[in-house]
């Protein structure tokens, strides 16, 4: 039986690099696979999913009106898929989880999503929220903070490094804009 898998973690943990291993896994052994990733994340070509290490792959790039159900059972018909693999998964929607729940349960694929589980806020985003509710397995992948603790927040920073507590939920940034800390270093920065 089809499992849907989330992993997640804070931001530099390995997520999207994680992600294109296990691409390059099933395609060495023949097997096709499909990979979204978030439309809303601009810093590179859209439809790409890229590491921070180097690696990138193609993918279907969503945003909230994307069909992922409709698009993968369409490919599959076509060409029977071992996998289907979404990147940025915490910029799905609640309906687009439950479309990935539906390729599991009904069409029989595994979807294997990556994303973060909380905001800079510590808030979840929807698409978090969601599948952290209704997965088949939960995994977290493990970042260090710079004590070296499990990094478990994203705290988002201004030019100056100073944290920044308020403003719209999505800012697409790197190592620029977030730092992922553990939760004591993270309340010590952004709430004194």
């Amino acid at each position: 039986m089809a499992k849907l898998y989330f992993y997640y973690a804070s931001m530099n943990a390995g997520k999207s690099t994680m992600l294109l291993q296990a691409a390059f896994n099933y395609r060495e052994r023949g097997m096709e696979v499909m990979l979204f990733t978030a439309a809303v994340d601009d810093r590179y070509e859209r439809g790409m999913i890229r590491s921070r290490i180097g690696l990138s792959a193609p993918a279907h790039a969503f945003d909230a009106g994307t069909d992922i159900r409709a698009l993968a059972s369409a490919r599959h018909d076509e060409a029977p898929l071992a996998c289907v693999l979404v990147d940025e998964a915490q910029f799905l929607t609640r309906d687009q989880v439950l479309q990935l729940a539906h390729i599991c349960d009904r069409i029989g694929i595994p979807v294997l999503a990556y994303g973060l589980r909380t905001d800079f806020r510590g808030a979840l985003f929807e698409g978090s929220a969601q599948l952290l509710a209704i997965a088949d397995t939960l995994s977290e992948i493990k970042a260090v903070c710079t004590c070296g603790r499990k990094a478990t927040m994203n705290l988002r920073i201004d030019a100056k490094g100073s944290a920044v507590i308020s403003g719209a939920q999505t800012e697409i940034g790197g190592n620029d804009r977030y730092v992922a800390l553990c939760r004591r270093h993270y309340m010590e920065q952004a709430h004194g």
